[in-house]
């Protein structure tokens, strides 16, 4: 790289940090545990609807 140019590298993505920490307070709030159930229990209706 020339000395002219910088990389970016943290300033780039500086944006999306500050875009990730604020929380909207209209958006819906999940429980993770509430995401890992519905994703075991569709796992588990593959495998019922593949066994039949």
């Amino acid at each position: 790289m020339s000395k002219g140019q910088s990389s970016g590298g943290l300033m780039s993505s500086a944006g999306l940090v500050r875009y990730f920490e604020s929380e909207d307070r209209n958006a819906p709030r999940i429980d993770p545990r509430t995401v890992v159930a519905f994703g075991v229990l569709f796992g588990v209706l593959i495998l019922v609807l593949n066994a039949l």
